[in-house]
């Protein structure tokens, strides 16, 4: 799958979910299940999200640009 689901996580942090592909579920679907309750997320393109993982936990987010949905 080439999307990922991002939100911020209660301590401002970035959280990624990366979908399995065959779990026989749409990413919205997923992003619905999976965030956690009342946190809004973003369905981004894998090439939105940094590769570089050395730097992660300096990872932002614009908690406005997080519009897709909000987790259940």
């Amino acid at each position: 799958m080439d999307k990922r689901i991002i939100y911020q996580t209660l301590d401002g942090g970035v959280a990624i979910i990366i979908p399995a592909p065959d779990s026989g579920l749409t990413v919205e679907e997923i992003a619905a299940k999976d965030v956690p309750t009342g946190l809004a997320y973003k369905i981004v393109d894998v090439a939105d999200v940094p590769t570089d993982r050395q730097w992660r936990n300096e990872w932002a987010v614009d908690p406005a640009t997080l519009t897709d949905g909000v987790g259940a």
